[in-house]
């Protein structure tokens, strides 16, 4: 078995700053900066190998839950470019702005809505105390030209989000798939907000991809249903992706906060070290949205209900949830530095690992020969061609097996199998788990169904 320095005492702190979480993405290729090479461009990010496995394991296992386990939900992909008229009969071609004020010193830009009522009041910047401009509205919508000709006739927007899409197309996925009352329509993509101020990694920028679903249900029934996804989108969080439970909580939103046409709105909150934020929000939009498209087209855009022959607009439960932004939650969740023992000079001997929930770990199993010499290193590549139908692997054999184990712990690595000499011998490898580095001996024929039973029963623990 291959041996590991076991911990003697164990300090443990969970969670991370946010220089270290920037550190560790570009170290390890999460995140990196975009256009790095010709200075960066501000607010916009890049994922790396690791980044772009993990976010596509957040979004697979939210289409899982949001689609296919639930025989009501069906899945849309629309246009990043619609019409403009949409973005006139949502509302924010005339009220998608912020108040936006500029430090006549040092240029800073605010929102002056997310500035303090004494800095409001005082006009003072809060960098360095110079006079602050008066407040005007600074639309968050992308524009660009549709066709050869730039004119005012071929303005079209980068979508703010992907909830119109799906309202939009509301008749055609009732006309094609004969779905009935309550059903949801769901959809993952890119929208873009022209940001006044971008800051806390990638928390918040520019360009950002959202998972979201428009729940669709009978009027008089929606806060039922209201506080049925409440409860499943927490759930979601705590069971699927594993995030802490202290770390999440409700947030109603009070009279100022409330949009004009919604009846109720929470959002979960998560607590990154610049405070409580929004993660995902759940809505009671009524029948606002699929009302003003039906004005502005000139169409009727309701639904004939077959249980009792009445025709009316839906109202609507929403969900949103920000997936660039789920990445950011996984990673500061997961972060963890663990003193298991002092090194060879006496220091204290500090291990990061995160602590992923192996559902959205970009590496499920990596697989490593105890040395390359002898027949060991052929071996362990056989293990991993086996492995890498059924989970994502990586095969290391750089360095000392202690040294390989750390990498894989500090990209999230739930098991590590080693092959060592006993495997030519009696066919069995040694499976060490990331969260105790507990190591066991497990015959081959039964590695892979021994990996699937520890995914499924996973719990992590504090």
């Amino acid at each position: 078995m291959a041996k590991e320095k076991k911990a003697n005492t164990v300090t443990n702190q969970y969670g991370a700053s946010m220089e270290k979480i920037v550190s560790l993405a570009k170290r390890r290729g999460f995140v990196y900066p975009s256009s790095e090479i010709y200075g960066g461009l501000s607010a916009t990010w890049d994922y790396g190998p690791l980044g772009s496995e993990l976010k596509n394991n957040i979004q697979n296992i939210w289409w899982k839950e949001m689609v296919r386990m639930h025989d009501n939900i069906v899945g849309l992909d629309a246009a990043i470019m619609m019409h403009p008229r949409t973005w006139e009969a949502s509302g924010h071609v005339a009220n998608f702005s912020d108040p936006l004020v500029d430090c006549k010193a040092c240029k800073t830009r605010f929102r002056e809505d997310k500035l303090d009522p004494e800095t409001i009041k005082s006009k003072t910047c809060p960098e360095c105390g110079g006079e602050l401009t008066e407040p005007r509205q600074f639309n968050l919508m992308f524009s660009t030209h549709l066709g050869p000709v730039q004119d005012s006739g071929s303005i079209v927007y980068l979508r703010p989000e992907t909830a119109q899409g799906i309202f939009v197309n509301f008749k055609n996925v009732v006309d094609t798939t004969r779905v009935q009352i309550p059903f949801g329509i769901a959809q993952v993509g890119k929208a873009f907000r022209n940001e006044i101020t971008t800051k806390n990694f990638i928390f918040r920028t520019c360009e950002f991809e959202q998972m979201e679903m428009q729940f669709f249900v009978k009027p008089g029934t929606e806060d039922e249903w209201f506080d049925y996804w409440k409860k499943e989108r927490m759930a979601y969080y705590l069971n699927k992706l594993g995030i802490l439970e202290e770390n999440l909580r409700f947030h109603q939103h009070g009279p100022n906060e409330l949009a004009f046409y919604a009846k109720d709105a929470f959002d979960v909150e998560y607590q990154y070290p610049f405070g409580w934020e929004e993660q995902e929000g759940i809505h009671s939009r009524t029948d606002y949205d699929l009302s003003q498209h039906s004005k502005f087209c000139g169409k009727e855009v309701n639904y004939l209900d077959q249980s009792d022959n009445s025709r009316y607009i839906p109202y609507v439960i929403e969900t949103s949830a920000g997936l660039t932004r789920s990445v950011l939650v996984c990673l500061m969740d997961a972060y963890h530095e663990e003193t298991i023992g002092e090194d060879k000079d006496g220091k204290p001997d500090v291990r990061t690992v995160l602590h992923l929930h192996p559902n959205v770990a970009p590496v499920t199993v990596g697989i490593m020969p105890l040395v390359k010499k002898d027949g060991l290193a052929e071996l362990a590549l056989d293990v991993e061609k086996e492995l890498r139908e059924s989970f994502n692997t990586f095969y290391d054999q750089g360095g000392a097996i202690g040294r390989r184990y750390r990498r894989m712990d500090e990209i999230g690595t739930p098991f590590c199998v080693t092959v060592d000499y006993d495997t030519k011998e009696d066919k069995s490898v040694t499976l060490r788990f990331r969260d105790s580095m507990e190591q066991v001996r497990v015959p081959l024929a039964e590695l892979e169904n021994r990996i699937r039973r520890e995914i499924k029963n996973y719990k992590r623990v504090k």
